[in-house]
């Protein structure tokens, strides 16, 4: 690949930018300033400099994020910030959009990538990826709830029963629970299903993608090995924390 479309590849600009970029010196490959667009490039490996900032080549990008509350996972949120807000503007070139949705109030781990595959991987209802979630309840939560919520429950306009698993009372008002499929609110309809509601919520958890250590409004890229485990639906499958 030539230099000039490696850059628009990732993000950089138009072909016309990434031109002018080039022939400004700003692009150093291994120690060396390159100045033709049409330089030749073995994409394997490659990272570069663009402006003394190191970027790595990536066919794809797969980002967690670990979102805030008031911010929404949309590119013109209208009562809150976008999510978008929180990541560089190379990768809104690239066209990264949100693996499924968080709502505004709603804390924990977001995916955001610009392969669609893997995005339809991970939403498609057929897949039934589980997603592991901590709540705070507004009332005690009891027994009989909780095995109703292992039973499963119907939800208005939805076909179905929606069942929780591995669920843990943490305290009387703090719940984590796991659900399997994707339907709007999912965890709020739920609970107030079963004559509770939800507080604050936040998901800790996507396949065996667990949240650990990403700092709130941070992102990170994703291994190959945590992109596997963000699709893997095997509860025996390794955990790998970010």
């Amino acid at each position: 690949m030539v230099l000039e479309k490696m850059l628009q590849s990732q993000g950089f600009g138009s072909r016309k930018y990434c031109q002018q970029l080039i022939k400004a010196g700003a692009v150093v490959i291994d120690g060396t300033v390159i100045t033709d667009p049409k330089y030749k490039l073995k994409l394997q490996g490659l990272s570069f400099h663009v402006y003394n900032d190191e970027y790595t080549y990536r066919e794809k990008v797969y980002i967690a994020l670990n979102k805030p509350v008031g911010y929404e996972c949309s590119h013109q949120a209208t009562h809150h910030f976008s999510v978008f807000e929180l990541i560089d503007d190379i990768l809104l070139q690239r066209g990264v959009q949100t693996v499924g949705r968080l709502d505004q109030d709603t804390t924990g781990i977001l995916l955001l990538t610009d392969d669609g595959q893997f995005l339809q991987a991970l939403t498609h209802p057929k897949k039934h990826v589980p997603k592991v979630y901590q709540m705070h309840t507004v009332d005690p939560v009891t027994e009989q709830q909780i095995i109703q919520l292992g039973q499963g429950v119907e939800l208005r306009n939805e076909t179905g029963l929606f069942q929780a698993t591995d669920i843990q009372l943490i305290s009387e008002q703090h719940l984590q629970f796991t659900v399997h499929q994707g339907v709007y609110h999912q965890v709020k309809r739920m609970v107030a299903a079963v004559g509770n509601r939800v507080e604050s919520l936040h998901r800790l958890q996507i396949g065996q993608l667990k949240l650990d250590q990403l700092a709130e409004g941070e992102y990170c890229y994703l291994t190959e090995q945590q992109i596997l485990a963000a699709k893997n639906q095997s509860p025996d499958a390794q955990l790998l924390k970010i």
